[in-house]
């Protein structure tokens, strides 16, 4: 096996260039995601590099970085980073550089599965050990006076301890990303992404905390349980309903901050992209339809927010149609979502609801749409696809017909992305030594992600700031601090 490669457990055969059955003429959709370090010797003649290019190109390979190199005798090693569409197309692109005359790979891998390797995070220490004094004051005999002054004041534990500035993600693994449920240790490398990404965007040291449970009682005692160790607790892909369940007993039983992103971090962020949206059409939000295709989790958490935000009128669409009080075999989350939603009761499916809407939202499945179903929305639609990894309706396929455009892919313009929300929020509440996170909190964040936005940039593919955006969390950490403040939400002993 290739050093570094990922095993895949299957015995194929590799289709080579030229192959008629197979063909990769996209190069658009490479990414990242499938990218592969090639390390190759090279004999030091013209034209090799040149052939070693083409290759890769032919094969469909995205070059995307080669590193640089000395010229030492008859052959030079070198590394190029090629981006790929999925596994088959890495194993291809080998296959193609594996022909090339006078170059001999040597070695090749996956720089997804090469990032992953021994995790994402690790522990570093913030006090010096460097002599017995320090070792007297960190560990013992010093440590106790800590110890019976949390104790006889528990609130000093937010003060000198991680508490500070330390938050649980908690998964069980029910659902994860698209994948569905794949088990808490399958599920690691997401919240080790997304301890990642809070330490990297708003310094708040995370930690992944999957549980091997098989109920939302589990998941809730678990948590009670560890909940001294943390300041705020983040619940991440726990499938619908539980997740409405587990979040509302959690946000009942502990005095630190209870945020499941899937929900209100996707609901924040589009409620942003909304309000910027808004500014590029000129309609109000008040006079607004909106469709949303999709109740679970972040539908139902969409519909709340746009509520709160004065949203004119919201009708959500499941598998079986439209959802409208009185529609029956509704769960808890759906019937509430019913009480508030849809007052005139229409029926139907997407297709026919979102006859004359103004707004599609969508968090469900694939394809869904087509370019009729936009023609047949008010002027001037507003179209977020968020299906992830593909939307409800491709960019190219909603062009000419949507005012704005929205997706969850990074490759395509406005990417609603929660790491645009949920750093900045567990930032602001931390700070503000919150014991909840409130609905005005959201709406303050959704504020201030808009904010990031200034109206002289705002156009159709730019409604809502780029991930990598170091503003954003300075601008939603205050406000959301504010807000909790406001709300009166902040520990007061």
């Amino acid at each position: 096996m290739e050093p570094h490669a990922r095993p895949t457990g299957r015995d194929e055969q590799v289709p080579l260039v030229g192959d008629s059955s197979v063909a990769f003429p996209n190069m658009s959709n490479t990414t990242a995601a499938y990218s592969i370090t090639l390390s190759v010797r090279m004999q030091n003649v013209p034209g090799t590099l040149g052939r070693l290019c083409v290759a890769i190109g032919e094969a469909g390979g995205n070059i995307g970085a080669a590193d640089g190199f000395d010229v030492r005798g008859p052959e030079l090693d070198r590394n190029l980073v090629v981006h790929c569409r999925e596994e088959d197309h890495q194993r291809a692109v080998v296959a193609a550089v594996e022909l090339v005359d006078g170059v001999e790979l040597l070695a090749w891998w996956d720089r997804t599965f090469k990032m992953h390797e021994g995790g994402k995070i690790e522990v570093l220490p913030l006090a010096p050990v460097d002599d017995r004094d320090d070792l007297s004051m960190a560990y013992t005999p010093g440590v106790a006076r800590i110890c019976t002054a949390i104790q006889d004041e528990p609130a000093l534990a937010h003060d000198y301890t991680i508490r500070k500035n330390t938050v649980a993600i908690v998964s069980d693994g029910t659902a994860v990303l698209g994948l569905g449920d794949i088990g808490p240790l399958a599920a690691m490398p997401v919240m080790e992404g997304k301890a990642l990404l809070f330490k990297e965007f708003a310094n708040v040291d995370a930690f992944p905390i999957c549980l091997d449970v098989n109920s939302a009682d589990e998941i809730v005692e678990t948590v009670q349980r560890l909940a001294p160790t943390f300041g705020g607790i983040n619940l991440e892909d726990i499938k619908a309903p539980e997740a409405f369940e587990v979040e509302d007993r959690l946000k009942d039983l502990l005095d630190i901050p209870v945020f499941h992103d899937d929900q209100h971090g996707t609901a924040v962020v589009t409620l942003a992209a909304l309000e910027n949206s808004l500014k590029i059409t000129g309609k109000r939000m008040a006079d607004l339809s909106v469709v949303i295709s999709g109740v679970g989790a972040a539908g139902v958490a969409i519909g709340k927010i746009l509520i709160n935000a004065g949203i004119g009128q919201v009708i959500g669409v499941d598998r079986v149609g439209a959802i409208f009080d009185g529609r029956g075999e509704l769960n808890h989350a759906k019937q509430w979502f019913a009480e508030n939603t849809n007052p005139d009761r229409r029926e139907g499916s997407v297709h026919d609801v979102l006859r004359g809407a103004d707004v599609f939202i969508g968090v469900s499945a694939p394809g869904l749409l087509t370019a009729a179903d936009l023609r047949n929305m008010a002027s001037d639609p507003l179209v977020f696809a968020m299906a992830n990894p593909n939307p409800e309706i491709r960019p190219e396929e909603a062009d000419g017909l949507a005012a704005v455009m929205a997706t969850g892919r990074s490759d395509y313009p406005n990417q609603i992305n929660n790491v645009l929300a949920f750093p900045g929020i567990f930032r602001g509440a931390l700070d503000a030594g919150a014991t909840d996170i409130t609905e005005n909190m959201k709406l303050a964040a959704a504020d201030a992600i808009a904010a990031s936005v200034d109206e002289s940039d705002l156009r159709p593919d730019f409604v809502v700031p780029s991930v990598f955006d170091r503003s954003v969390v300075d601008r939603v950490a205050p406000a959301v601090a504010a807000a909790a403040a406001a709300d009166g939400v902040q520990r007061t002993s």
